[in-house]
């Protein structure tokens, strides 16, 4: 196996991803050769004899500030080590950044690598910003302790878009977000549990039927629980022929 995916990633607090990285399909993924994960320790790059890697803000003001030096001193470190690698974004994980979605997460697995900054306090040197950082990614509207959280989960989306990583190819195809549609209900045996029943189309063995059924319930689902995804999903003639005969559904309408 060719490594795939090198993700380096810069935090002040590296046993927070000992489970994580080393759990389950990344695991895997990592035992196959297929991506390497390298955590770097800020506060190793630190210029000082206490190993402080904060300050207080210029201006004033609450709270702490990662000074410029020790992440500079990691990039560079990052570099020297990769730097027969040509394609590779450095993301800044902060609530500033784009949010986080499916096409993000397959745009960041086409890189070879992706170095991960972890901020932490009330921020990072805006200079570390200014001559470091190509993309600022954030995972939602809402404060977190750190950036170590937000680079598990962007790690771990990208990660599962690797060729190989995933046991068959086809499952991040059919899966929610991929399409712009919430996936569709999934059943597995018994057939029967606590009065529910799985759907008889899915027992058919008619896949063509089958394939229809899933369509019809992604498409409702996310008009339901998404309308803002909905929105931009394109439908097909197929889509809106399953709208109509929903719609009619609903009105007890006979189409026959």
């Amino acid at each position: 196996m060719v490594i795939l995916l090198i993700i380096d990633i810069l935090t002040l607090f590296p046993e927070m991803f000992s489970g994580p990285l080393t759990s389950s399909i990344l695991k895997r993924a990592q035992e196959r050769g297929l991506i390497i994960f390298n955590l770097v320790n800020i506060r190793d790059f630190s210029t000082n004899k206490h190993h402080t890697v904060d300050d207080t803000p210029y201006g004033g003001g609450a709270g702490m500030v990662i000074c410029p030096e020790p992440v500079f001193g990691a990039i560079e470190h990052i570099l020297a080590l990769r730097r027969q690698i040509s394609r590779r974004r450095v993301s800044l994980l902060c609530p500033q950044g784009r949010p986080l979605d499916q096409t993000l997460a397959a745009d960041l697995a086409q890189e070879d690598h992706l170095v991960l900054i972890c901020g932490h306090y009330e921020g990072i040197d805006e200079r570390v910003r200014e001559k470091l950082v190509t993309d600022e990614i954030s995972i939602g509207d809402y404060i977190l302790t750190g950036g170590e959280l937000p680079a598990m989960v962007v790690a771990d989306a990208v990660a599962r878009l690797i060729p190989g990583v995933l046991g068959e190819d086809t499952s991040t195809e059919e899966e929610s977000f991929s399409e712009g549609l919430l996936e569709y209900p999934q059943y597995t045996r018994p057939r029967e549990y606590h009065g529910m029943t799985v759907p008889d189309v899915l027992l058919s063995g008619h896949h063509e039927d089958i394939r229809k059924w899933r369509r019809r319930q992604s498409l409702m689902r996310t008009l339901a629980r998404r309308p803002d995804l909905f929105a931009q999903v394109v439908l097909d003639n197929e889509d809106k022929a399953i709208l109509r005969k929903v719609l009619y559904d609903l009105q007890g309408l006979d189409l026959s």
